[in-house]
């Protein structure tokens, strides 16, 4: 029996957007970039800049009789785009478009019900919350966004 629903939820979102198409060409990473990171979009899965935090989780049993556990889990993301001109708008835009990507990756449709689930790894999982940062830099506009996902899973 697992003790933690957490690391199945990191490794199968990990899954999920390595073979998304609409993140071609945008690398994707298992917790903080290394510290020559050179690519001009990345979305890192277990870290955001500024924190100690990767993931937390809380547990609670589901009932009497202590057979199952209720847990709450929240996974800190970090998106990040640039480009090599000063147009913030363009960058922020991109910005958006790849998170709209991510939260479709997790958006139940009527193909796909079970999309929420990341794989099976959590019974739901949806974005919620985002802080966004942007700056100017002498290599261009650059834009990151903060981002966390809850999910709920019974282990």
């Amino acid at each position: 029996m697992a003790t933690s629903s957490l690391p199945a939820a990191l490794t199968q979102f990990l899954t999920i957007l390595r073979a998304d198409a609409g993140l071609t060409g945008v690398e994707v990473l298992d917790g903080p970039p290394v510290s020559d990171q050179s690519a001009s979009e990345y979305v890192s899965i277990g870290w955001q800049p500024d924190s100690e935090e990767s993931a937390s989780f809380v547990q609670n049993f589901n009932g009497a009789g202590a057979r199952t556990r209720d847990e709450d889990l929240l996974i800190a993301c970090y998106l990040f785009t640039w480009s090599g001109d000063t147009d913030i708008t363009v960058v922020r835009a991109r910005l958006f478009e790849l998170l709209a990507v991510i939260e479709n990756a997790l958006r139940a449709t009527n193909a796909a019900p079970t999309k929420p689930t990341i794989n099976g790894a959590v019974l739901w999982a949806h974005i919620v919350r985002g802080h966004l940062q942007q700056a100017q830099s002498s290599q261009g506009a650059r834009a990151g966004l903060a981002f966390t996902i809850a999910a709920h899973a019974r282990i």
